[in-house]
């Protein structure tokens, strides 16, 4: 819960697939949920109708340090707020988790936050918080041969999902910007051969594109 008057934070393959969703409260109660949801990033909104929710507060993930101790909280098989620590093991991982109905899809995680607290299935959409009990993340995936934990789990960072929270919740969807390039990172062999020491190489330009129409 990320609002006093009823926002949940979760990922997408939570509740993307659900026909409706039922939220229950600790307390016993339970709400009717609307959905907002933004695949792209593996996040969605859930919105109950109730006031004065005790919420979680929203860290500023850009200050999380690989090393530092962190709590993952989740339901693993079912077992209802489980808590599991360990440190953040790594920063802006890239990984990508196929989808086993779509071998052409699957989720694509450009910058997450890699940690071995350990995750399961059932941890995901828990939050990932630091020693202060803020959010620096949202758990979404795991890596693993076996399907089981091995200490290398993954979370959606809090300031993404805090940017996709404020456009679900203002405009109902995420709007993203479009450039219509294809770069390639500068290395020293390019920077040589092209005689240029910094930038990056643009490899493609697509037709009728931002880019294109700005001169790039």
């Amino acid at each position: 819960i990320v609002s006093r008057d009823g926002y949940i934070l979760t990922n997408d393959h939570v509740v993307g697939g659900a026909d409706r969703v039922t939220v229950r409260l600790t307390d016993g109660r339970e709400f009717k949920g609307t959905v907002l949801r933004d695949p792209r990033t593996d996040l969605a909104i859930v919105k109950i109708d109730a006031k004065n929710l005790p919420a979680a507060e929203m860290a500023d993930s850009d200050k999380v340090k690989v090393g530092q101790w962190v709590v993952a909280i989740g339901n693993p098989f079912g077992l209802t707020n489980t808590v599991t620590a360990g440190v953040v093991s790594g920063l802006s991982r890239e990984f990508a988790v196929p989808d086993a109905d779509n071998p052409l899809g699957g989720t694509y995680y450009p910058d997450a936050i890699q940690t071995d607290a350990s995750i399961n299935p059932g941890n995901s959409g828990g939050p990932l918080v630091d020693m202060n009990g803020k959010v620096i993340g949202i758990n979404s995936a795991i890596w693993s041969r076996t399907g089981g934990n091995i200490g290398i789990g993954f979370a959606v960072p809090s300031n993404t999902a805090k940017y996709v929270m404020e456009q679900l919740i203002t405009k109902g969807k995420v709007i993203r910007g479009y450039l219509g390039l294809l770069p390639e990172d500068l290395t020293p062999v390019l920077s040589q051969k092209l005689g240029a020491k910094e930038g990056a190489l643009v490899e493609s330009v697509d037709k009728g594109s931002p880019a294109e129409k700005g001169g790039i």
